[in-house]
């Protein structure tokens, strides 16, 4: 979740030196049992820092779709429906010509000299920008309005009118760029740069979130996943008429049935890194097929590609990833990691930021996978540890090294909406 301006400190923090061999805080010893106390907390602590704003959390001036998307439905539960909605109305006035959907926008006041930003006349006072890299603006603008209808009722949305064309039609023509600009008709499936898993960080430049002449395209399981989810989202909350619900449904199980033909490897029982379309941009002396992806695969099993006994298994593969890699949770981006120097970016070494950093942004998604798959000891147990280092470390941190240590934003609403979901979601089960 690269944040293409405000995130350039960060990126470039010099973290301690880790020893992997270090005791960390895996799952090895640790309580199984998630405390009603300790739940109650997170729960306070997400829902007191989601009433403050929308921007992703300290330091950032931006509200970005890819972390709205993850926090909205608690967004609606604590603040004015009429400001989310005015927040994701605002994408769509920055929607360009073709369908795409930016990244995110930012108070024209608060904007820096670095990176390229869009202008709208339909929204004067703030500024956009777009990380090309990657292929999930469109789908998580449109699982958010799904989110947002679902959690107020409130469908009149749609009916919105934005450049004269309501949001509904706005919504499908974003799908369609999707179509037009980044599908790939060998394969049946959508293409972005190659970044690791869900990141947007690019090996081939040394900051890497824009497309360009040196940029190594590739499919992967995140980025088509997410469509899979935002077409039943479509279809689901469209009110679309027969042709429209032939059309999306056709689609939608045309790239199912790719993600399973070209993505799943089999014998490996794990979805391959990345199809790459134009050559790799790693050294063949890497053996990138054997990375797990974590993020990818926890969002293709809320897209439905798993059995209940693939997802045991997967989530039995990530705990064992963790132990692997002395980590603490299974919000462990990848293992095993990309090796020093394969990123020109100085951020992305191995176990840091995207590349093997841990992430509750990713790992509460899984949790809540578990959940609905009925894995309830499984979501305990991974669901813990998570919970723990918030109450540790007084807030909800960006992510964490392999030794638990904290980095980035302290107040990152992701985080704190991933959790707060997971949280409720296993309350109900009880």
């Amino acid at each position: 979740m690269n944040k293409n301006i405000a995130l350039a400190a960060l990126l470039l923090i010099a973290l301690p030196d880790i020893s992997l061999a270090q005791e960390t805080g895996n799952i090895q010893g640790q309580q199984k049992n998630v405390q009603p106390e300790v739940t109650n907390k997170v729960k306070t602590m997400a829902e007191e820092l989601i009433k403050k704003g929308f921007t992703a959390g300290d330091g950032y001036g931006e509200v970005w779709i890819r972390d709205l998307n993850t926090f909205i439905e608690l967004s609606c539960k604590v603040n004015d429906k009429a400001q989310i909605r005015k927040h994701l109305i605002t994408f769509f006035q920055f929607q360009q010509p073709d369908g795409g959907i930016l990244d995110g926008y930012i108070p024209a006041s608060k904007a820096t000299i670095y990176g390229k930003f869009y202008k709208s006349e339909l929204a004067p006072e703030y500024l956009g920008h777009k990380n090309t890299v990657e292929t999930d603006q469109e789908t998580s603008l449109i699982q958010a309005v799904a989110k947002y209808i679902r959690s107020t009722g409130d469908k009149t949305i749609l009916t919105d009118k934005v450049a004269g064309l309501t949001v509904k039609n706005q919504m499908e023509n974003a799908l369609d760029f999707l179509m037009k600009k980044r599908f790939d008709e060998k394969h049946g499936l959508l293409w972005g740069a190659t970044t690791v898993d869900w990141g947007d960080v690019q090996p081939e430049h040394s900051w890497g979130v824009v497309i360009d002449e040196n940029t190594h395209r590739a499919i992967d399981i995140y980025d088509n996943a997410m469509f899979l989810i935002a077409i039943k989202d479509f279809i689901a909350i469209g009110d679309l008429n027969a042709g429209q619900i032939s059309k999306w449904n056709k689609i939608y199980s045309n790239v199912r049935q790719n993600i399973n033909k070209y993505l799943w490897d089999n014998k490996a029982q794990k979805y391959i890194p990345h199809i790459y379309l134009n050559g790799s941009p790693f050294p063949a002396s890497f053996d990138e097929s054997k990375i797990y992806y974590h993020g990818g695969t926890a969002v293709a099993i809320e897209a439905g590609l798993l059995t209940k006994k693939q997802v045991k298994e997967a989530y039995q593969k990530m705990q064992k990833n963790v132990v692997d890699a002395h980590a603490a949770t299974i919000g462990l981006t990848i293992y095993p990691v990309y090796p020093l120097g394969t990123f020109e970016n100085k951020g992305m070494g191995p176990y840091s930021y995207q590349n093997g950093g841990d992430w509750t942004w990713f790992g509460g998604r899984m949790v809540s996978q578990l959940i609905r798959y009925n894995l309830l000891a499984e979501a305990r147990e991974a669901l813990q540890p998570m919970l723990a280092r918030v109450v540790k470390n007084n807030g909800f941190y960006e992510w964490y090294t392999p030794d638990n240590k904290p980095m980035g934003s302290s107040s990152f609403r992701g985080e704190a909406g991933v959790l707060w979901t997971a949280i409720t979601e296993l309350e109900k089960k009880k």
